[in-house]
């Protein structure tokens, strides 16, 4: 695909969605011992194509010097595993999966998800790139493989296997480079019934929210459903059901099948497609109108935090997350600030956050410094934060997030 060009269609890319500046990589942690070394930055800017309405990084990095060695662990959210195993259970019953049927998950990080099935003895197989991720996933009984996943992976899978009965994709199709030889591989590893399931931010949300700090170079895309049916379409492959979920600040799960197959399309459809067409998403306006909008968030942000300095305040902040390293590095926020994070993930302790360098400390730090403020990064959990974190407002401290606006939470 030509630089400059939608990496679905091909169609020039003229319309600009958002431009964050250069930034290093978001999952970048800084070892200690290299906390003077030059850290590689990227521009982060996303553009929207005209005509299939893909909204896409304009930046490229290749996907091996993001995900070959990963610092996300999916078990670290309370929240997150819980969903995962409602997910479970309910796929088992809607669509009859059972000891005689294969799941397969990709980018199934940590095991965090099929060892639901595991349990159920349900045979699985997870897709994860990064090897010491994939290795974690193992150690808990989840069979893994550390590969890419595209049409060859699919062709091996069904041969090997002979084909899925479930594929589950979460969080996963905005961080491929190669949308199309991604999306081949599940019509090539499907069973004839087979479905698909899917999960992504919803660009509507992000858009509605201006939830710009979901933008990191290791997302390539923000979906849409009126774009990825499109992309589905084109590879064989039918949508017939949506539903609409708060994770991650308002997600959808589609669920596909090949087009052949016998699965009728659910009002959820239909839903969806009517919302995003009455914001606007077929149309330019809407894209065009989200940059003004973020610079306010960085400002407020750098407004209270400076204040939060003069009056003597000490802020610290949780959760050493993507989205995070988006934020701080776009408001040119670091250790003058904001003291450190801390983040219940023992992968990223001991480094520093790319860009602002704040230390990565255990969250059993909050306790010893008793900061004023505590700043939660991954907005998208906060009550999970605020609810296992109570303590903090034993010594009068406050919990604070950015996004969408500056607010200090009651």
């Amino acid at each position: 695909m030509k630089a400059g060009h939608c990496r679905f269609c091909n169609t020039p890319l003229s319309l600009s969605f958002v431009d964050l500046g250069s930034t290093p990589l978001a999952n970048s942690y800084v070892p200690l011992d290299r906390a003077d070394a030059p850290e590689p930055s990227y521009p982060l800017r996303a553009s929207v194509c005209g005509e299939c309405r893909l909204v896409q990084a304009d930046a490229f990095v290749p996907a091996e010097d993001i995900f070959s060695h990963y610092a996300y662990f999916s078990s670290f959210s309370d929240s997150w595993v819980a969903h995962a195993r409602r997910f479970a259970h309910m796929a088992m019953d809607r669509f009859g999966i059972g000891a005689q049927s294969l799941v397969v998950e990709v980018a199934s990080n940590d095991g965090y998800l099929l060892r639901h099935f595991v349990e159920a003895g349900v045979p699985v197989l997870g897709i994860e790139p990064a090897a010491n991720v994939a290795e974690a996933a193992r150690v808990v009984g989840v069979r893994t493989e550390a590969v890419f996943f595209g049409a060859a992976t699919g062709d091996d899978i069904k041969a090997r296997e002979g084909g899925a009965d479930l594929v589950v994709a979460n969080n996963v199709l905005a961080h491929v480079p190669d949308i199309n030889d991604f999306v081949e591989g599940f019509a090539r590893v499907l069973k004839p019934e087979g479905v698909i399931s899917i999960e992504f931010p919803h660009l509507l949300r992000l858009i509605e929210d201006v939830q710009f700090d979901t933008v990191y170079h290791e997302h390539f895309y923000y979906l849409s459903l009126l774009a990825v049916e499109k992309v589905m379409a084109a590879h064989g492959l039918r949508v017939f059901d949506v539903e609409e979920w708060p994770t991650h600040g308002g997600s959808l799960r589609v669920f596909a099948c090949l087009k052949g197959a016998r699965h009728e399309e659910q009002p959820g459809v239909a839903k969806v497609r009517a919302d995003e067409a009455a914001a606007g998403l077929d149309r330019d306006e809407i894209y065009a109108d989200f940059q003004r909008r973020v610079t306010p968030i960085r400002e407020g942000l750098v407004a209270f935090l400076r204040q939060a300095k003069a009056e003597g305040k000490r802020v610290a902040a949780y959760g050493a997350a993507a989205k995070g390293n988006t934020l701080l590095n776009f408001s040119g926020v670091g250790t003058d600030l904001i003291d450190y994070v801390v983040d219940r993930n023992p992968h990223k302790q001991g480094h520093l956050l790319p860009g602002s360098h704040l230390p990565v400390h255990a969250p059993e730090k909050l306790a010893e410094t008793k900061p004023d403020y505590v700043l939660i990064l991954p907005w998208n959990i906060k009550d999970e934060v605020v609810a296992s974190h109570a303590h903090v407002r034993d010594w009068g401290g406050r919990f604070v997030i950015a996004v969408p606006r500056l607010t200090v939470l009651p």
